[in-house]
């Protein structure tokens, strides 16, 4: 028997336990920090030549595109 559409994408959002780009002064953190661990040494997620472009350029390419894991967690 075969999945409805809306089976596909509950089970889809199970698998991906990363959550949303809520705002846009998230997406800078993440891409800032992410930055910096390229500017110490980390390799690029994506497909991208390092030597042509800065840092902060891909770091925000890589979230942009879902490559860099992050969570949001709750102060207490």
């Amino acid at each position: 028997m075969a999945k409805t559409e809306t089976e596909n994408l509950s089970s889809a959002e199970e698998e991906s336990t990363q959550p949303e780009m809520d705002s846009k002064y998230r997406l800078i953190i993440v891409a800032a920090k992410r930055s910096k661990q390229l500017q110490r040494g980390a390799r690029p997620r994506i497909d991208i030549d390092p030597q042509k472009h800065k840092s902060t350029r891909i770091a925000l390419e890589e979230v942009q595109q879902g490559k860099v894991n992050f969570e949001i967690t709750e102060l207490e």
